[in-house]
């Protein structure tokens, strides 16, 4: 003679289940979630780039491999100097990019400049940023399009 005392839900008297076992996974949840996350992700990266909008002129300078993130310095259409997006005057550049970097001379600087910018204000700022003792300082800059290149 034999009891079931769980009460019957899920098992036999024989003690083998009912159903038996489910041996898939269901990874329509998985999916869904992944395309959520797609989704936002693909409307939230445009958003993520910083800095001043400049317009940079185009060289064929090759592209600058660095693993270290560098300060921008941007000097926009209008002339104002920008430390990475905050606007500064030129003679506080300088001790606010020492404060910054502790004074480090090797971390690379951007000074970025807008295509209608004179170059002696490109200069003046280059010029305080290197006399100052930093050693790695570039102008980046666009390339051309390539239907221009190739004529």
């Amino acid at each position: 003679m034999s009891f079931n005392i769980s009460g019957g839900g899920g098992y036999r008297g024989s003690g083998k289940y009912r159903y038996p076992p489910m041996t898939e996974i269901n990874v329509t949840p998985f999916v869904d979630v992944m395309l959520v996350l797609l989704i936002v992700f693909m409307v939230t990266a445009p958003l993520l780039t910083v800095g001043v909008k400049v317009d940079l002129p185009k060289t064929r300078a090759a592209t600058i491999v660095d693993t270290v993130e560098p300060l921008e310095i941007t000097i926009d259409a209008q002339g104002q100097i920008h430390l990475k997006e905050t606007p500064i005057e030129l003679d506080r550049l300088v001790p606010r990019l020492k404060a910054i970097t502790g004074a480090n001379p090797d971390v690379p600087i951007f000074i970025r400049a807008d295509a209608s910018v004179s170059y002696g204000q490109v200069m003046r700022v280059l010029g305080e940023i290197s006399a100052s003792g930093f050693r790695k300082v570039t102008l980046p800059t666009r390339l051309p399009d390539i239907a221009r290149v190739n004529r």
